[in-house]
């Protein structure tokens, strides 16, 4: 059975396009044994529309059997992300971080909730973080 994936990350170019090499590789097959799970929100949270918007995400989050969370040069700085791990511990979900590169800032609420770590961004890395 397919792993269904939450895939929390900063809403900014490299973000977005990170995650969307998440996508291709599942649908290319290059990770059959994942199907990862297109949050794409594009709304700040401090919007009119962030309680619906929370709402929408915690179901996809609570449907998910895996959080993870691309971490990129400014994630650590995102309110939506910090939220998304917040709710993904809430939802005792396994947490998977995957750094884009190694020298970029963690969000501080991702350490010592025992999330699997990827330290660079290759499908080697995720699949062993993910204990494939």
């Amino acid at each position: 059975m397919r792993d269904k994936i939450f895939v929390s990350y900063r809403d900014d170019d490299e973000g977005r396009r990170h995650k969307n090499l998440l996508v291709a590789w599942s649908e290319n097959k290059s990770f059959p044994e994942i199907s990862f799970y297109d949050n794409s929100v594009g709304t700040s949270i401090n919007s009119e529309n962030a309680y619906y918007i929370k709402y929408i995400i915690s179901n996809r989050i609570a449907d998910s059997n895996v959080f993870l969370c691309l971490i990129g040069e400014h994630t650590d700085k995102s309110d939506w992300v910090k939220w998304e791990i917040e709710k993904a511990k809430e939802l005792k979900k396994r947490i998977i971080a995957v750094k884009i590169s190694k020298n970029y800032n963690t969000p501080i609420n991702l350490y010592g909730i025992g999330a699997k770590w990827a330290l660079d961004f290759s499908k080697l890395s995720i699949l062993k973080a993910m204990n494939y």
